[in-house]
């Protein structure tokens, strides 16, 4: 695509918007169902979101790439593909309370508000936990809870959760989140320090020990920015 930045040149809003409408179903088709994602409720939020809105200026004409693009304080938003990826990995329905550790932009935030009847998301960069929350804001969602905190510790008042998903790599799973996973619920987090893989874990019992553990495909995130991982 190539060119950067809001639009410009005397376009009309409701043209800038028909094209972004047109990138959005091209990135659903190419890179998502082209690509194996058949979760109908996740396609249709990934239709309906406007990615555009959770990009830094410069980059909202490249928002529907394949690829992640930067946000600010060394975070990225993640490529499409692997946030339908991760959301159709939770299985949700509707009626699921969901725990996100990341809030980063917000895009993976509104894809979760879309499909679960309530999201808390916890953030530890506390300008993109604001920005996040005032485009999310803006667009209409209500469900969700914003907490800038240390994610890795989770949201214990709020648990147990039924799905949790984490938008960054620690070096390994914290053990928290499993606590905070109600029996039957799924955590998708992606694991490692340079070889990373992205991982499903089901907890069938009452003990953090009780769950079994898939390994979905490699993946690259930006590492979990935790105090518990930095000695603060």
């Amino acid at each position: 695509m190539g060119t950067k930045g809001l639009p410009t040149n005397g376009q009309a809003p409701e043209d800038f918007e028909t094209r972004m409408a047109l990138l959005r179903e091209e990135m659903v088709q190419r890179q998502l169902i082209d690509r194996g994602i058949r979760d109908e409720r996740v396609l249709a939020a990934l239709r309906k979101v406007p990615r555009h809105r959770f990009v830094l200026p410069e980059y909202v004409y490249d928002a529907y790439d394949d690829g992640p693009l930067p946000i600010g304080a060394c975070q990225t938003i993640s490529q499409p593909y692997i946030v339908a990826l991760m959301t159709e990995l939770l299985h949700l329905q509707g009626p699921e309370r969901v725990l996100e550790v990341g809030t980063g932009s917000g895009y993976q935030t509104a894809i979760l508000a879309e499909l679960a009847r309530e999201v808390y998301t916890v953030e530890l960069e506390a300008d993109l936990l604001e920005r996040a929350r005032q485009v999310l804001t803006a667009m209409g969602y209500n469900n969700i809870y914003f907490r800038n905190d240390d994610g890795s510790a989770g949201w214990p008042e709020a648990a147990p959760f039924d799905a949790i998903i984490v938008t960054a790599a620690p070096p390994e799973v914290p053990p928290a989140l499993i606590e905070q996973l109600r029996v039957g619920g799924r955590l998708v987090i992606p694991v490692g320090s340079w070889d990373q893989d992205l991982r499903l874990i089901v907890k069938y019992g009452p003990e953090p020990t009780d769950s079994t553990v898939q390994s979905i495909t490699p993946v690259r995130f930006v590492p979990l920015r935790t105090r518990r991982y930095e000695g603060a």
